[in-house]
Parts: C-alpha cells; structure tokens; sequence
C-alpha cells in the first residue's frame, strides 16, 4: 500500500513538472530580443545615411519613438507574457521598425542617385577642365584667366574629397560651384579675346595689312607685318614676301594692350624707330618701334576716362622686335621675340622708318578663334 501510494505521488510530481513546461512555453518576453536588436541595426543605418541632416524631420520621429520605446523595454526586461495576450509594446516595435526600414530604403536609393550624380557631375566638370585648359594652353593666354583656374581646381578638389566621403550632396554643391568658375573662365576669355572672332575686326586688320603691302611695293621698299594670333612675322620687300618667322609675344602679348604692365602685345601701325646693336639693347639686336603713337595714347586716355584704366597707370614704352639674350626681361614686357639668327637676318634688311603692322590675325579662322570656338562648342556640349 504504502509503496503504491509512491508510485502516486512520483506520477503527480512528475505531472506537474510536465504542466509548468508546458505553461512556460506558452510565454514570451514583453519585447522580442531579435525585434529590439533589428531596431539598434536600423538606428546604426540611419546615422550611417546621414539622416540627421537629410531626412530630419523623419529621423527625429524615429528617434524620439525609440527612445520612448527603449525606456519600456527597460522597464518590462523581466515581464513574461502569454503568447495569446495582446502586446501594445511589440506592436509599437513592429511599427516602428517597418517605418526605419522603409526610411533606410529610401535613403539609400537618394544616396545612390545623389552618388551617381556626383560621380557623373565630376567628370563632366573635370572634362570641361581639360578643355579649357587645352585651349588656354593653345593660344597660350593663361595669365589672363590670372588666379580662376586655381580656385576652380580648389572647389574640384574638394568635390572629389567629399565625393569620397560618401557626402554626395555636398560634392554636387562644391562641383556646381566649380562648373559656374568654369563658365566665368569661358566669358572673360571670350570677352577679352573675342576680337579674334569678330567679322569687322578681321576685315580692319587685313585693310591694315593690304595697305601697308601695298606702301611696300609702291616705295619699293621693306615693310613688316605681325600676326599676334599665327605667331608669325613676315618682311615683305617691293610689295612682295621676302621671309617669315615664328615669334612670341610678351607674357600676356595675345591680349589687346592698354597700359605699361599689362604685358600685352600692341596692335596697330607703327614704324622702326631706331635700331640697336650690341651694346645698346640688353637684347641679342633690337628694333625700337614707335609705340605708343596718336592712336595709342587716343584710344589709353578714353579707357582712362571711362575708368578702365586705374590713373595709377602710364601708357608705357619701349616695345621692340628683339632677340633673346634677356629672355627674363622680355617675358616682362609686349615685345615680339625672335630667335637670334633670324633677327640677325631681319636687322640687317630693315632701315629706320620702315613701317611695321601688328595686327590680331590675318584670317577668320585663326588659331585664337578656332581656340574659342573649339571652347563654346564642348563646354554647350557638357
């Protein structure tokens, strides 16, 4: 008897170890771990895209939901639940969790588009860099863009750094800022240089040639005329040409000259003033011209007048055709350089008084104006 009432006893306790597990599997946590844990993860994403500064008023509402719902998770860590009972705290989980996730979608998708962008944007703009670059370097007026370039490579440089930071909207600004530079390049050099493209200036340049070829063979006589944009000089002798050489210009020589400084080349009519030999130039042989004549100081005092010549300035001197012994010196001033056995050739066949023309270019499509146009037609394009 006693050892049935055991059995009994052993079968009951038993029983009801088998009742409470199966009554603790029927519970669950207030807050599923892997739900909270998720949520952290969508958190993390969502400072990773920058949401703050994006999307704030999203990511406030988020932040504000999960710290609300993190401080109840706190306080209901222990509390156990039957799976059957409605759970408020997992449901506003649940919520907010599909909203971060949908947020982090879209977020991610603005990324992509704002990188593919950036990366898109850059290029164009560092191909309109080499293009105007090239240009420059073509008809070789750099100094007259003076400090843009630098500053237009400073905001690319800074569109790249932020590209690789992964801070696209702000590489796009920084790139925008770089492609208005660019197009400031593009309109000061085409209101400083666009003569060379202009209809009526060529037609005054070539009368000013044909007229003083034309003195050349009348008065059988040597006359010279300068190309600033071919780089060229050529002696015509009796109305007929004789020889022809390259040169270069001063520093800023493809520019129209206005003041002494401005290391810009003159354009007009002018005549050999006085020839120097050794010991009398600081250059191989030089040709003194007499610049500035009455159109020269004509044309300075109007700018001046309509101030755009500083009163600062004088109309300056001392342009000649020389050699290249001070090479320093003549890339200060708006000289016309030869090589010395050229200008040895050229000394001995032109006299005081002979007439020496210095025009923009000869033809419409000179290098200059194919420089500008080359320039209009890509920058349109990019």
């Amino acid at each position: 008897m006693i050892r049935g009432i055991s059995y009994l006893t052993a079968a009951l306790g038993y029983a009801g170890v088998l009742a409470l597990g199966v009554s603790l599997a029927a519970c669950v946590e207030t807050a599923p771990p892997e739900m909270v844990e998720a949520i952290e993860s969508l958190d993390r994403e969502l400072l990773q895209l920058r949401a703050a500064e994006v999307a704030p008023d999203d990511y406030s509402a988020f932040a504000r939901q999960w710290v609300t719902l993190r401080t109840r998770v706190a306080a209901e860590e222990d509390t156990i639940r039957w799976r059957w009972e409605p759970n408020e705290l997992e449901q506003a989980l649940r919520e907010l969790q599909a909203e971060g996730a949908k947020t982090v979608a879209r977020l991610s998708e603005q990324q992509e588009t704002q990188r593919l962008a950036a990366a898109r944007q850059i290029a164009d703009v560092e191909a309109r860099v080499h293009t105007i670059a090239t240009q420059v370097s073509a008809i070789n007026s750099r100094l007259i863009l003076a400090e843009k370039p630098v500053e237009t490579d400073l905001l690319l440089k800074q569109a790249r750094a932020f590209y690789e930071q992964g801070r696209y909207d702000q590489s796009l600004q920084a790139s925008d800022r770089a492609s208005l530079h660019l197009a400031a390049e593009s309109a000061l050099l085409q209101r400083e240089l666009g003569r060379y493209a202009s209809p009526d200036r060529i037609a005054q340049w070539q009368r000013m040639v044909r007229e003083t070829i034309l003195w050349s063979k009348k008065h059988k006589a040597s006359a010279i005329i300068v190309s600033k944009a071919e780089r060229s000089l050529t002696l015509y002798r009796s109305g007929r040409k004789v020889l022809s050489y390259p040169v270069r210009l001063g520093f800023n020589g493809i520019k129209e000259k206005r003041y002494q400084g401005d290391g810009a080349t003159p354009e007009g009519r002018y005549r050999v003033a006085g020839k120097r030999g050794r010991g009398q130039t600081q250059f191989y042989r030089a040709l003194l011209l007499d610049y500035p004549n009455q159109e020269d100081r004509r044309r300075f005092l109007n700018e001046r007048k309509k101030g755009r010549i500083p009163a600062s300035r004088d109309i300056g001197g001392q342009i000649e055709i020389h050699g290249v012994d001070n090479e320093l010196m003549a890339q200060t001033l708006g000289c016309v350089m030869l090589e010395n056995p050229q200008m040895a050739v050229l000394f001995d066949r032109v006299d005081n008084g002979t007439p020496v023309t210095i025009v923009g270019a000869l033809l419409e499509q000179n290098a200059v104006a194919r420089a500008l146009a080359h320039l209009s037609v890509h920058l349109d394009e990019i």
